[in-house]
């Protein structure tokens, strides 16, 4: 549905947002809009306003679209709640169109007082369509607390657009329902600007044309409009690209050490105290948001709006502050001495982690009882795993207690919150690094590529003209930018940088607006960018026991959860909603064919993502079992973006050797090998009308994917033992896209730990500011 995404965004001040809009002129009307043609689908926004003096409450706008197009709006007030939003669509020669408003984020419904005229430029051909209208009462209105919102038109603004490839279910019915839009985005606006003499807008509003010239050169057609001013140029000791683990640290580490730090998210805030204000009725009075609370965690994947994820990458990837830390479950396991050793594929130089490992502690340290009242919940599934295992020669340990204890090993599962709360690198290293003078933050802001004179990286380009002029923020001389935008982020911004396969950046070359940022052909660096990725292929046993609370399988966790926990958790950061999901893990080493090693990890949670049975079940007692193979996995695929730029995966990473299949399949075998040893314990998925055999052969390839990418930019291949990409003299990089091989648990804390020790690296290499 229409800009389904909780943003309440605010004037562009402090954080920036999206492309910068200008004027232009629509040559069927002659009439001059401010707007932006957004280049990926290739839709153009317009509006104009009567003179500042009239204080009127109308204004005329316009949506020219490809026919492709099946519907698209606009929120001139940037966000769906409580704001005004039109939307349009072609049907046959017509255009259909309606005012909308919404409550909540659900589907908008028909607005009252809107008044909307079709001018005479509006038309369907067999190329585009375009609605061009007069909205009266449409620059202010009342919202459904009774309080007055409105248009910003004395100042600057950042409307909205969505768009949609799907039809809306009833062409015919202004009202019509449809689905979510496939795409939106935003882009900023002088609104102050976007206005022209009475007699003018009269005339235009009438039905007329022309008349009017634009304060900049006029286009013949409506293409991408100019930018608006922009800010002076500020140099940097450091860029860092990205706000994930890997950027957080390395912001704060490079902050703490004097380095003026410019640290740039594409996302917004996360956390309730970092401006986050996606939120519950039920968390009214709080400052709460959904990602501080763990318990939250199962609704991250099945929540409508879930503006969180990056809609340009064809896996889950967040696009917010903390990365991937803000949306996970969370898991925190500190990393085994393998994860770092050149077995593993690391230069000799990373094999001692602890000094690294030890300041993370010092800053996360970690709980298995998240709770803090100190009380365990829904911890029937450790019981019943204590059964399951113990016959197979497990043994109970605290984790990360005894990092390097992982074969025949099993324990409470452990993760990165603080006192109930999410925290991660969020609460800790974010809020040290912007606390300090010499590091700026920016958010709402995307890096397209680093600006570069062969080897020399001058600066990055972004798409913020708040940041620096055209969106360019330069470096100090000697300055240095880090990438950290994840596997696949990172991979993409070389790829726009000419950095990579040939064939990535040809596909670069031929967009028509990242193409010429492109540095000269002479200057494209080949490395093997985006090759050697791997990720844990998992699988996923459903059970049943009678003992099982499977929390009505998390459904309601979001939308109404049970009032007692409620109470529990906001009172004092107690209770079911204090831990996510995970209540168990164990690990197994297996010896193979190949003469390897093989780690297998499991994951046990009350509940299931889903359930294949020909079994009756009761569904209030399901868990889940996941098992992943991890360390010592030969399977490697590859990464890489399409024509349209989206990252996504070129060759899938899962049982590329069949080895890795045969191993997994035995860790499963082991695993139920002693279910008839627990009394009740009933394996519904799979059932006995397949065999584990054909259920993992025939096991989905997308549902392999644990979303635990790494290897894009390995180290050794692409960046160097000080993670400095090889052939630039000033470009880093930290985050999961250096590591060379899957850790032995959940990369989080091993991920972090590189983190530390890379930074340090960075830092005590010569040459820099």
């Amino acid at each position: 549905m229409l800009l389904r995404t909780a943003l309440s965004i605010l004037p562009l001040i402090g954080s920036a947002l999206a492309q910068a809009g200008g004027q232009y002129v629509d040559p069927d009307n002659g009439i001059t809009f401010w707007g932006y043609t957004e280049p990926a689908h290739g839709v153009t926004y317009g509006y104009i306003f009567p003179p500042l003096s009239a204080n009127s409450n109308e204004f005329i706008g316009e949506i020219v679209a490809p026919i492709a197009t099946k519907w698209a709006g606009v929120s001139p007030g940037g966000a769906m709640v409580n704001n005004l939003l039109l939307v349009a669509w072609p049907n046959g020669n017509s255009i259909v169109r309606s005012a909308r408003y919404a409550t909540d984020y659900v589907q908008p419904t028909a607005m009252t007082g809107p008044v909307l005229t079709d001018l005479p430029s509006t038309k369907v051909n067999s190329t585009h369509w375009k609605w061009v209208y007069r909205c009266q009462n449409c620059v202010s209105w009342t919202t459904s607390s009774g309080s007055t919102a409105s248009i910003p038109v004395s100042g600057t603004g950042v409307p909205a657009w969505a768009w949609s490839s799907h039809g809306v279910d009833d062409p015919s019915d202004p009202e019509s329902t449809f689905e979510e839009h496939d795409d939106f985005g935003f882009f900023g606006l002088p609104w102050s600007q976007a206005h022209v003499t009475q007699a003018q807008y009269d005339n235009w509003a009438n039905g007329g044309t022309g008349g009017s010239s634009p304060t900049g050169t006029p286009t013949t057609t409506p293409t991408s409009p100019t930018s608006t001013p922009t800010v002076a140029a500020t140099p940097y000791d450091y860029i860092v690209v990205g706000a994930g683990p890997g950027g957080l640290i390395a912001a704060d580490r490079l902050s703490e050490a004097g380095k003026k730090v410019l640290l740039i998210e594409r996302g917004g805030p996360s956390l309730g105290w970092t401006g986050g204000n996606y939120t519950a009725p039920w968390l009214a009075g709080t400052n709460f948001t959904k990602f501080d609370i763990p318990g939250l965690f199962e609704s991250m994947f099945t929540d409508s709006n879930s503006f969180w994820w990056c809609k340009d990458i064809t896996t889950f990837a967040g696009c917010l502050l903390g990365g991937g830390t803000a949306v996970n479950g969370a898991l925190y396991w500190f990393p085994t001495t393998q994860d770092f050793s050149t077995a593993a594929g690391w230069p000799s130089s990373w094999n001692n982690a602890d000094p690294y490992t030890a300041k993370l502690k010092a800053r996360v340290p970690g709980t298995d009882d998240p709770s803090t009242d100190g009380k365990r919940y829904l911890e029937e599934s450790f019981n019943v795993m204590t059964q399951l295992l113990t016959p197979q020669g497990y043994t109970n340990i605290t984790i990360n207690n005894n990092p390097n204890f992982k074969d025949h090993a099993y324990g409470y599962s452990a993760f990165s919150f603080i006192n109930g709360r999410r925290a991660g690198p969020i609460a800790t290293y974010y809020k040290t690094a912007v606390a300090r003078k010499n590091t700026v933050y920016f958010d709402y802001t995307t890096v397209l590529n680093v600006v570069r004179n062969g080897s020399q990286i001058t600066g990055v380009q972004t798409d913020n003209p708040l940041i620096g002029p055209a969106g360019f923020v330069p470096l100090n001389p000697k300055g240095r930018v880090v990438l950290a935008a994840g596997t696949f982020g990172t991979a993409r911004i070389l790829f726009r940088s000419g950095i990579g396969p040939s064939d990535m950046i040809s596909l670069v070359q031929a967009d028509p607006v990242a193409g010429p940022m492109l540095p000269p052909q002479s200057q494209w660096i080949n490395l093997p960018v985006g090759y050697n990725v791997s990720d844990n292929p998992s699988i996923n046993l459903v059970f049943t026991h009678p003992t099982i609370n499977d929390y009505d399988n998390w459904a309601d966790v979001w939308t109404d959860p049970p009032a007692a926990d409620v109470a529990q958790y906001i009172k004092n950061q107690s209770g079911v909603l204090a831990s996510a999901s995970p209540r168990v893990n164990f690990w197994r080493a297996y010896s193979s064919p190949d003469g390897r090693t093989r780690w297998l990890q499991g994951t046990v949670r009350p509940g299931a993502a889903s359930v294949t049975t020909n079994y009756p079940y009761n569904a209030s007692q399901l868990m889940t079992i996941t098992a992943y193979l991890s360390t010592g996995i030969t399977s490697r695929g590859r990464i890489g973006i399409n024509a349209g730029l989206t990252a996504t995966i070129l060759q899938n990473p899962w049982f590329t050797d069949p080895i890795d299949k045969q191993v997994l399949l035995q860790g499963l075998n082991d695993i139920i090998s002693t279910v008839p040893l627990v009394p009740g314990l009933t394996m519904i998925t799979p059932d006995n009308t397949t065999t584990l055999t054909n259920y993992v052969n025939t096991y989905p390839a997308s549902n392999l994917n644990s979303n635990h990418w790494v290897g894009s930019c390995q180290i050794g291949a692409v960046v160097d033992e000080n993670t400095k990409v090889k052939n630039t003299n000033n470009l880093f990089i930290i985050d999961a896209s250096i590591i060379p091989s899957l850790p032995t648990g959940n990369p989080h804390g091993m991920l972090m730990s590189a983190a530390e020790q890379a930074v340090a690296k960075v830092l005590a290499l010569s040459g820099g500011p």
